[in-house]
C-alpha cells in the first residue's frame, strides 16, 4: 500500500483542553499588548531613560514581550511540542521538503492578493520592524523574529485558536477567527485599517492556518514554515544595502 502523504492526524487526548497554563499565557500576550498599546507612549520617556538608544528600547520591549509569553507557552504546550517532533522525525524528508514547499506557495499567494488589491501599502507594523532592523544588528534579531516571534503566535492563533477552541466551536469558524486575528494583530497601532495592509498578513495567516490542519494540527510544522519565512525575510532585509531597500520600497506595481 502507498504510503500518506501528509502527516497522521493529532489525537485529541487531555492536551488538547485548555489548561490554567494556557488562561496564563493567552492572558499574558493580551495584558501586555493592551498596556504597551495604550499607555506606550506615557511609558516611552522611562524606558529611554534605560536605554541608550529608542532602537535597544524597542528591541528589549518586544523581547521581553515574547519571551515572557514565550516561556508561558512552551511549558502549556510542551507535551504537544514533544509529540509533534517526533511526528516530524519520523517523515524527516517530508519536513525538508514541505515547509520551503510551504513558504514558497504562501509568498506565491500573498503577491496574487497583493497584485488583486491593485497597490501595495506597508504596515504601521513592518515599517517599525524595517526600521528596527536597520538599527540592530542580525544576530539579535534573528531570536527575536525567527525563533521567539513564531512559537507564540503559532500557540496562540493555532494550537489555542483552532487546535483547543476548536473542539468547542466549529473548527472552520476557528480558522476563520485564526486568519483575521492574526493579520488585524500585525496592523494593530494603525491610523487607518485598510484592506491593502491586510492581505500580506491575511495571505501568511491563510497558509499557516492550512498547514497546521492539513498536518493533523502539527504545532511544530506551522511553527517551522512561519520560522522559515521569517528568516527569508531577514535575509533579505539585511542582504540589501539600506539605500537600495527603500528604493524598492517606493516602487509600486
Amino acid at each position: 500500500m502507498p504510503t500518506a502523504r501528509r502527516l497522521p492526524p493529532a489525537p485529541h487526548p487531555r492536551m488538547y483542553r485548555f489548561s490554567s497554563l494556557d488562561y496564563w499565557a493567552l492572558g499574558a500576550y493580551v495584558a501586555i499588548g493592551v498596556v504597551f498599546g495604550i499607555a506606550g507612549e506615557l511609558l516611552a520617556p522611562f524606558l529611554s531613560s534605560l536605554a541608550p538608544s529608542p532602537a535597544a528600547v524597542s528591541y528589549a520591549v518586544n523581547l521581553l514581550f515574547y519571551a515572557s509569553v514565550g516561556i508561558l507557552a512552551l511549558l502549556a504546550a510542551r507535551k504537544v511540542v514533544r509529540r509533534d517532533l517526533e511526528v516530524l522525525a519520523t517523515r524527516p524528508w517530508f519536513t525538508l521538503l514541505m515547509v520551503p514547499a510551504a513558504v514558497v506557495g504562501m509568498l506565491i499567494l500573498t503577491a496574487l492578493l497583493v497584485s488583486w488589491g491593485g497597490e501595495t501599502e506597508t504596515s504601521a507594523n513592518q515599517e517599525g520592524l524595517q526600521e528596527l532592523m536597520q538599527q540592530v544588528p542580525g544576530w539579535l534579531m534573528v531570536p527575536l523574529l525567527v525563533v521567539v516571534g513564531p512559537f507564540v503566535e503559532e500557540y496562540i492563533f493555532r494550537h489555542l485558536l483552532i487546535g483547543k477552541l476548536g473542539r468547542r466551536l466549529n473548527v472552520w469558524i476557528c480558522c476563520t477567527l485564526s486568519v483575521i486575528l492574526f493579520a488585524g494583530i500585525h496592523i494593530a497601532g494603525q491610523e487607518a485599517i485598510t484592506l491593502t495592509a491586510l492581505l500580506p498578513y491575511l495571505a501568511m495567516g491563510a497558509t499557516l492556518v492550512f498547514v497546521y490542519v492539513w498536518t493533523g494540527k502539527n504545532l511544530m510544522f506551522s511553527y517551522f514554515v512561519h520560522a522559515a519565512k521569517n528568516l527569508l525575510a531577514v535575509v533579505f532585509i539585511y542582504a540589501i544595502p539600506p539605500e537600495v531597500f527603500d528604493q524598492l520600497q517606493q516602487v509600486q506595481p
